[in-house]
């Protein structure tokens, strides 16, 4: 499958789910309270802080390999690596439920405490799965599975909402979003004769191999990853915990909101860049693929997020109701941030594929320090401030990402104006058009 048809089909699979996600939002934001979205932000934000190194970083692995035999003993260390991880974290779960909540602030989270491990398991196995599709590139099979799984999690969200207004709906549906991906993907893989052969040939001697050859991985990436993941995270619990309560639930609609278009397209892109970038790199044509690849991104995904962030303001009270006008706020607050890291996260696996772990490690450790310390500091003498410094903070750690990445892949800088130089035309066409939905905007809500 060529490389643009492989995005296609992705995104198809993609903005279909999202589709879906958009459109019970509305409805989302009127059965749950902002409380309600904050307490989904914490719950959300520890489950992917656990379970984006569960794997032990073996799942990003998966379709490096030229060899299948080696792949799957990568998948199962991936697979027996989520399972050790969730056991121990229900372990610790259960004997200090009361110890979490109170470090948390968060004393309404206790009684779905024992949804975090099981969130962790499927999010860190569905990785897996998913690369491994990723490396056979059966793209239309994970495009399916992002439906099902759209369509499953919103539909028990808004049904619970209906049914009993508890929050327990948000975060059961928030987990069911890969616990059915899990499922249809698992269903595939195992039925087919391929893989049966495979797991017939995995040993203890296999596996110990597979892990030595692979070990920059777990000693590496797997901190890199979580200090990616808890430099966006911890500064949601910090909010959740030192600002306003429902201050964290403003901010997670937002990221909803933002992430669309980026999940629509980079995701996507990010997949299909991680299946062709080895090959490339072989060739010595990676510079050349990369700076491609950001070309289109840019023609197609950051004028959108420039127009959501300039009408966000004006829209988001019509569309999710009146309380929820403090998000659109931080929608254009966001934007600039959001714009790198689309840009950014789908090459964003160069530093691997080029053998760059160890800059990617120290450049994320900077990245928690960052976002983190910077919130913790406002929050002493400005709390109201503390979303708007995230914001900030992901602009200028991203924007270090990006850089980084453009160096080791040796996309020079006359590339680079290249690229900004024959899409601004696309993105002023964007900026006017959200311009002048403002102002259409304004006449309905003074008429």
């Amino acid at each position: 499958m060529s490389f643009l048809r492989s995005v296609a089909v992705l995104v198809g699979g993609t903005a279909l789910g999202h589709g879906i996600t958009a459109a019970a939002l509305p409805l989302l934001s009127r059965l749950y309270s902002p409380a309600d979205f904050s307490l989904l932000a914490v719950f959300s934000s520890l489950a992917a802080i656990l379970s984006v190194a569960a794997c032990l970083r073996f799942d990003i692995a998966i379709p490096l390999p030229q060899d299948d035999r080696e792949a799957m003993d990568l998948l199962t260390m991936s697979l027996l690596s989520a399972l050790l991880v969730s056991l121990g974290l229900l372990a610790f779960v259960l004997l200090a439920p009361h110890w979490i909540v109170t470090q948390l602030k968060l004393p309404a989270l206790q009684p779905y405490l024992w949804l975090l491990p099981i969130a962790v398991l499927l999010a860190s196995v569905y990785s897996a799965l998913q690369m491994w599709f990723v490396r056979q590139k059966a793209f239309s099979l994970i495009a399916r599975s992002r439906v099902i799984q759209s369509a499953a999690s919103s539909a028990v969200q808004v049904g619970s909402g209906v049914w009993t207004h508890s929050p327990a709906g948000l975060l059961i549906g928030h987990m069911l979003n890969t616990g059915v991906a899990c499922i249809v993907l698992s269903l595939k893989l195992f039925s087919g004769t391929q893989y049966r052969a495979m797991v017939q040939g995995t040993t203890l001697q296999s596996l110990k191999g597979t892990w030595q050859s692979h070990a920059r991985f777990p000693k590496y990436s797997t901190w890199e990853a979580l200090c990616n993941s808890a430099a966006i995270q911890l500064p949601v619990i910090l909010i959740a915990s030192l600002a306003a309560p429902a201050e964290a639930g403003h901010l997670m609609l937002a990221t909803y909101v933002m992430q669309a278009p980026m999940a629509l397209i980079g995701g996507a892109v990010g997949q299909v860049y991680l299946s062709h970038a080895a090959h490339e790199h072989q060739q010595g044509q990676l510079h050349t693929f990369t700076a491609k690849l950001l070309h289109g991104m840019v023609k197609t995904g950051v004028g959108p997020l420039l127009a959501v962030g300039i009408t966000a303001p004006m829209a988001f009270g019509l569309i999710f109701g009146t309380e929820w006008t403090r998000a659109g706020a931080l929608v254009a607050w966001m934007t600039p941030w959001f714009i790198v890291q689309f840009l950014a996260t789908p090459v964003s696996m160069a530093l691997h594929i080029t053998g760059h772990q160890r800059a990617a490690f120290f450049l994320q450790v900077a990245n928690l320090g960052i976002r983190v310390l910077s919130v913790w500091a406002v929050a002493h003498f400005a709390a109201r401030w503390m979303s708007e410094t995230y914001a900030l903070s992901g602009l200028v750690v991203y924007s270090a990402y990006l850089f980084l990445v453009l160096r080791f892949t040796r996309v020079d800088a006359r590339s680079v104006s290249r690229i900004i130089r024959d899409n601004m035309p696309l993105l002023g066409l964007y900026i006017l058009a959200a311009v002048v939905a403002v102002l259409v905007l304004r006449m309905i809500q003074s008429a």
